[in-house]
């Protein structure tokens, strides 16, 4: 199975093949099953994909919802920590863990509506009271928009995902990282840091190069699924995938509210 640039999906079994099964595509041509695997497990569907991500999915809003009302947005740092913590784990543990993915979608909803409210709190003081509200709204819609595109772009094979396209969003991924964390360091010594976040024309910039590379890596990501539904890995594997795709979410969506908040800054 080709390798994901979504490190979420680094223990996804690369052998087996239950057959039969749809995923989000359809088998190329001459495409050969691999012979069933020796295991006794229900192999994962594309049912098993939308149902435990829906599930994953309905947590963060809730959460977001809950923190968002309550306005407990001192807890933005806490969660973001705690989800760092999660999501690590999450990767590096051999077989996946329905509770530990929960617990990661509850933090980052926790996240997502601490992050929510301190960026409306902020348009609303630039803008007028309730402009705040309607950005958020915004960048909900941007995210979804973005997602189901990017779920057409990759069913009407509109973009391939091969290695090299796996290789370059990969590589571009990690030297964006690299950008935030070195950002980060300046921060505490020059203020803005290296312009990355300060809503100037970089800022804007580097978040729309943001924006661009998660919607690319749900390619990928759709086609990792994809082929793990193929290959007939084991059913619970779908918390594993439904986890890697919240991961981008989570992330578009920040980026997008970030944006957003740029173009309506005083």
């Amino acid at each position: 199975m080709r390798s994901s640039s979504n490190p979420a999906f680094r223990n996804l079994p690369t052998g087996g093949g239950y057959g039969g099964y749809a995923g989000f595509g359809q088998p190329e041509a001459g495409y050969q099953q691999a012979p069933p695997p020796l295991t006794s497990e229900r192999p994962m569907t594309i049912d098993d994909v939308v149902t435990k991500t829906g599930i994953t999915l309905a947590v963060v809003a809730a959460t977001a919802v809950v923190t968002y009302v309550m306005q407990w947005w001192n807890l933005l740092f806490p969660a973001a920590i705690i989800g760092l913590v999660l999501a690590l784990i999450i990767m590096f543990k051999r077989m996946p863990s329905p509770p530990l993915v929960i617990a990661y979608a509850a933090v980052e909803g926790i996240f997502l509506g601490a992050f929510s409210g301190i960026i409306g709190a902020m348009i609303d003081r630039w803008t007028g009271p309730g402009q705040g509200v309607v950005v958020i709204g915004q960048a909900i819609i941007g995210t979804i928009g973005v997602f189901a595109g990017m779920l057409i772009v990759y069913k009407t094979g509109a973009i391939r995902v091969t290695p090299k396209f796996t290789k370059w969003i990969t590589g571009a991924i990690i030297g964006v990282a690299v950008l935030m964390l070195f950002n980060l360091i300046m921060s505490f010594f020059t203020d803005g840091g290296l312009g990355l976040r300060n809503g100037g024309a970089l800022a804007i910039i580097f978040s729309l190069v943001c924006i661009g590379l998660a919607a690319f890596s749900f390619l990928i990501d759709f086609d990792a699924a994809d082929q793990a539904i193929r290959a007939g890995v084991p059913a619970k594997f779908a918390w594993q995938i439904a986890f890697g795709l919240t991961v981008t979410l989570v992330w578009l969506y920040t980026e997008i509210l970030r944006l957003l908040s740029y173009f309506n800054s005083d």
